[in-house]
């Protein structure tokens, strides 16, 4: 393949699921604002923290509030990482490799760059959010549907899900790291209160994982959050499964077996996966929360890295 393909598509699955994670970020926000108290309102700080790019937030707006922050992540077209400039560049990737993809996978990104540039979407997201929110969610459902009943499974899927799910498992990290951080105690022994349960739930809900999670567990603790969002091999947003997934994409590209590797992003994948294969949530929490989510966010960076030296340098 292309390398000049094969980069379009991996970022056509990057910024398709980049987008999709900020809008059920900023849904959950939202529906979570009749829970919060005054102060709490005035949080919504941790929603830049989790993009990493706060100094660009600084650059556009004198303060944090709701106002500010939904236009930033959503319509504001300077800042790269905005739901309209990842549909805009989503429909570029697309447009540029439409002889790869199927014309299914095309038509849904192309429906969610008309629907993110209406003329009036950015009154609909202020009058409506649920339902604005919502169609994006819906949007992203059908893109990974068309993904997985349409297009072969050739080195092109691959790219793009090695893009989706090297994201996805970025994003889960940094909802767990920055909506966690308040959360976490701060002495030893510290009671885990009712309210703590409640953000807890909404930092699950904004991962999409809170159903799934109460299936397994009976009660909302940060031990098993951990556990949930971080280490569990079935529920597709951990951490784990984004990995496993993400290298098995990698192996099926180079045609390498399992259990070698023929390359650095497959040797550096494939030592991340197998650390946190063999972790356990209570190693993670007595070593910091936010310090393991933080090295982890920087050799997936490293991923990142290799796979652009490795097949589109």
């Amino acid at each position: 393949m292309l390398s000049r393909v094969a980069e379009s598509v991996y970022w056509l699955g990057r910024y398709m699921e980049r987008a999709d994670n900020t809008g059920r970020l900023l849904d959950v926000h939202l529906m979570q604002m009749p829970e919060f108290t005054q102060e709490e309102l005035e949080l919504w700080g941790p929603l830049i923290s989790v993009t990493g790019d706060e100094a660009v937030f600084k650059l556009h707006y004198d303060q944090i509030n709701l106002d500010n922050v939904l236009d930033f992540l959503t319509f504001n077209r300077d800042y790269s990482n905005s739901i309209i400039n990842c549909s805009i560049r989503a429909r570029e990737n697309a447009r540029s490799i439409r002889e790869t993809i199927s014309k299914e996978i095309w038509e849904t990104v192309n429906h969610f760059y008309h629907q993110i540039t209406h003329p009036k979407a950015a009154a609909l997201m202020r009058r409506e959010p649920d339902e604005f929110f919502g169609e994006i969610r819906k949007t992203a459902h059908l893109f990974s549907g068309v993904i997985e009943g349409t297009q072969s499974r050739s080195q092109s899927w691959h790219f793009l899900n090695l893009g989706r799910m090297l994201e996805r498992a970025d994003k889960t990290s940094r909802i767990l790291d920055v909506k966690s951080f308040a959360l976490m105690p701060k002495t030893k022994g510290q009671k885990f209160s009712p309210y703590d349960g409640l953000i807890w739930g909404a930092l699950l809900n904004s991962a999409s994982a809170l159903e799934m999670y109460k299936k397994r567990f009976r009660q909302v603790t940060p031990e098993q959050v951990v556990d949930f969002l971080v280490l569990d091999g079935h529920f597709p947003r951990s951490i784990l499964f984004c990995l496993s997934h993400a290298e098995n994409s990698l192996h099926q590209i180079s045609g390498t077996p399992h259990g070698n590797f023929s390359n650095q992003p497959e040797k550096q994948i494939g030592l991340l996966r197998s650390e946190i294969d063999f972790t356990e949530a209570s190693d993670i929490l007595e070593l910091s929360l936010h310090k393991y989510l933080d090295q982890f966010q920087l050799r997936l960076n490293k991923v990142g890295n290799a796979v652009y030296e490795s097949f589109f340098a």
